[in-house]
Order: C-alpha cells, then sequence, then structure tokens
C-alpha cells in the first residue's frame, strides 16, 4: 500500500495538507512557490520511492506541510481515504459495468418485504465499504514496514518465488477464507452478522459486498496477514487485492460460464447462496471437497432456457427454504410468486 499512498500524496496529499497544515517559515510566512526551496531545505523528510519499478519527483507542495510524507498521523488519514473513496469508486464502477453489460437480468429476485431489491442491494453496501475502518490499520502496519512485503527480487526469495506467490496466496487465503466463511455460518454468529449477505438470493454484482461490516472484515483478515507471515512482492500484493475485489463480482455475476470441477464459480457460489451449507470457498472447490460441503452446480444453470425458469426457480426456493430452517430455526420470509416472470 506504501505505492498506492505515494501516488494518492503525489497528486492529491501534498496539496491537502500543504493547505491544512503548512509549514510556517520565518518569519512565519506561508510557503508558496517563492520559498518553497526553503521549506524543503528545512524538512526532514526526503523522498525515496515507494518501489525502484517506477518513481514520481514530488513537487514542492510535497515539503509545505509539517505533517510530512512519513507522519504516521497523515498516512493512517490518507489510507483510510484510499480504502474508502477509492474502494466505493472501484466496487459501483466495476460492478455496474457487470451489471449493464454481464449480468442475466431475464429475471429478478422475487420480492421480500424486509430484503432489499437489486437496487436497493447497491445502497446499502456502504456498510460494507465501512469494514475500511478496521482494515486500515492492518494497512498502516505494511506502510510502516512491519510487514514481509519487498520490492525487488533480490530482496525477496528469489526468481522463483516471484511465480510461486501467486498460486501460494489464492490457496492460502482461499483456505483460511474457507473456514472464517464456514464459521459465519454457525448458528450463534449467522443471524448478527452473515445473513445480510444471503438475503441477496438472486445475486447481482452489487451483491458481492453487501456484508456487515465485521463480516467483511473477518473474511478480509487472510488478504492482511499473508504479507505479514510470508514474503510477497509490492506490485504483486497491490494487483492481487484488484483482483481479489474482481474476482468477488464475478462470481456473483449470474454468468455461469465455468464449469469446472476445480473453480468455485459464479454457479458454484450460486449454490452456496441458494443452498447455504455448501462451498464456503472463494477460489476453488479443494477445501469443499476435503471438508465436505461441496456441491455441484445444477445443470440447468449452464442451459440459458432453464436457468431463469419457474420450474428451476421454484425448485431452488424449496430447497432453500428447508436450508432456511435448519440454519436460522424458522423462515421468515416469505416469497410472492407474482413477483416472478413466467418463462416456462
Amino acid at each position: 500500500m506504501d505505492i498506492v499512498n505515494e501516488v494518492f500524496d503525489t497528486f492529491i496529499g501534498d496539496y491537502v495538507w500543504a493547505k491544512l497544515l503548512p509549514v510556517r517559515l520565518v518569519p512565519y510566512k506561508f510557503p508558496s512557490a517563492t520559498n518553497a526551496s526553503t521549506a524543503q531545505a528545512f524538512s526532514s523528510w526526503q523522498y525515496e520511492p515507494a518501489t525502484k519499478f517506477f518513481s514520481i519527483e514530488p513537487s514542492p507542495a510535497a515539503y509545505g506541510s509539517v505533517w510530512t510524507r512519513d507522519n504516521i498521523c497523515r498516512q493512517g488519514i490518507n489510507l483510510f481515504l484510499i480504502t474508502y473513496i477509492f474502494g466505493l469508486l472501484t466496487y459501483y464502477g466495476f460492478s455496474t459495468l457487470s451489471y449493464l453489460f454481464v449480468f442475466n437480468k431475464d429475471r429478478e429476485a422475487p420480492k421480500v418485504p424486509q430484503e432489499p431489491d437489486p437496487a436497493g442491494d447497491a445502497a446499502g453496501d456502504l456498510r460494507h465499504v465501512r469494514h475500511g475502518a478496521p482494515d486500515h490499520p492492518l494497512f498502516l502496519a505494511e506502510v510502516r514496514g512491519h510487514s514481509k512485503l519487498y520490492d525487488m527480487t533480490e530482496a525477496g526469495p528469489g526468481l522463483w518465488y516471484n511465480v510461486v506467490q501467486f498460486p501460494f496466496f489464492l490457496l492460502f487465503t482461499d483456505f483460511v477464507v474457507y473456514w472464517i466463511h464456514r464459521g459465519l455460518h454457525h448458528k450463534l454468529v449467522y443471524k448478527t452478522l452473515h445473513k445480510p449477505h444471503h438475503r441477496c438470493i438472486m445475486p447481482t454484482p452489487y451483491a458481492s459486498h453487501a456484508f456487515h461490516p465485521l463480516d467483511g472484515f473477518a473474511q478480509s483478515i487472510p488478504y492482511h496477514v499473508f504479507p505479514f507471515l510470508f514474503p510477497l512482492q509490492k506490485v504483486s500484493y497491490v494487483a492481487l487485492f484488484v483482483f481479489v475485489n474482481l474476482w468477488t463480482i464475478l462470481i456473483h455475476d449470474g454468468e455461469y460460464v465455468a464449469n469446472s470441477p476445480v473453480i468455485n464459480g459464479a454457479a458454484c457460489h450460486t449454490m452456496h447462496l441458494l443452498y447455504f451449507n455448501y462451498n464456503y470457498g472463494q477460489y476453488t472447490t479443494l477445501w469443499d471437497r476435503l471438508g465436505g460441503s461441496y456441491r455441484k452446480p445444477n445443470a440447468e444453470l449452464f442451459r440459458k432456457d432453464q436457468k431463469t425458469s419457474d420450474r428451476e426457480w421454484n425448485k431452488q426456493v424449496k430447497e432453500m427454504e428447508q436450508m432456511v430452517v435448519e440454519v436460522e430455526g424458522k423462515d421468515d420470509r416469505t416469497y410472492d410468486p407474482a413477483d416472478t416472470k413466467k418463462n416456462d
């Protein structure tokens, strides 16, 4: 995240912080274009690029604040804004593109009075973005140099690890997410923490981030813990975080392309949303198979003439209602058949 923070500071942060907390030079003048060099001369901070792959020479504004770029308070606020604002832009941007150009809109979910409709899901997902509050101290620890993130190959385990780190990251996080996700289905915590996500019965790309804040934080822990336990190249770390968010959107887009026994794609995750106790994994079916919780997607999901039919929908809803009773003790949700489209 130090790379992202540096880019943010270069184009936004330097100017904002120089305005909010300016350096006061003798005789107590605000820094300007004419005395910026003087401010630089008295600054204890000197620019060092976050990565050797590229560098962005800072403007004089970088030396214009009493909170320099290495100030822990400034870094903390920067990272919170980055997590919140750019997280929103990334999420809504890619989710909207997916909804417009990929998502199958032939059938909308039946209306459930106390649950959000697809448009409501999008508005309600602000709850998830708030989980950046507990997340961002972990980002701050990374920026402060307390993780095992490295820049150039010679600083890491070796050239071989630059390749191995990708499958290793995915397998590790997939394994830990599996058990966290499965734990969130325990009766003691399900209704409080995880049920908001399962209200998205017919998932849309917007449902990808519709979580209770603590649920979202719990499932993000593996991604933050990994660079504190294992080496990870900085640029790869940023790329993997983007990939994680895109993958989360893809498995909620309703376009069932991957009918693979290995990949936990949209069809597998739909089985999880409908039937609760299956397919807890994020990327693969490996841990579900080993944990006895794998359920093969219904063949009808891969037939466009059947996957949105009333027959298939009613079959799914009937079994789903049985699972709700098992998990919650009762099913307090009602469905109006008039809200479904007739496709048979």
